[in-house]
């Protein structure tokens, strides 16, 4: 092989290999192997070419880094690869419904928390007061604290 496609192989891949790590897989380290091997192509340039070369080809390499790297950094370069949608789902919001000093039946043991049935309504509550309470029992809502639904059970 002749010294100039040596080094022109050694550039390529260089770069390429900085480019997979820039856009494609950043934090792999392979951006590294990149870097050595632009950097090996500097030395076989002083080796093969001269000096006047290698410091041409270091120049060059070292500015073209450079300003790549102040690309990468802009944030309108980013701006166009990142994800812009917006979520604006709600999660439980069926407890919402549910008013304090509301009525409901426990369909699960409370241990303090459970599952009770409001109408229709199945939702997760708590106990108020951390007690366990049996399936079948019914409860009273005394908080929505959080989202989260707090009940006592009825005595009767």
């Amino acid at each position: 092989m002749s010294p100039s496609l040596i080094l022109t192989i050694l550039i390529l891949f260089g770069v390429l290999l900085v480019l997979v790590e820039v856009l494609f897989l950043p934090g792999f380290g392979i951006g590294l192997l990149g870097l050595a091997s632009l950097g090996a192509a500097c030395w076989y340039t002083f080796a093969h070419f001269g000096s006047t070369a290698g410091i041409w080809a270091t120049v060059i390499l070292s500015v073209a880094l450079l300003l790549t790297v102040l690309f990468v950094l802009r944030s309108k370069t980013w701006k166009k690869a990142e994800l812009n949608a917006e979520i604006g789902a709600r999660a439980n919001t069926d407890n919402e419904r549910i008013a304090v000093g509301e009525h409901g039946v426990t369909i699960t043991r409370l241990a303090p928390r459970g599952t009770a049935r409001f109408g229709g309504l199945s939702t997760e509550v708590k106990s108020a007061d951390n007690s366990m309470v049996a399936p079948g029992t019914e409860v009273e809502v005394v908080a929505t604290e959080y989202n989260e639904i707090i009940v006592k059970p009825i005595n009767r």
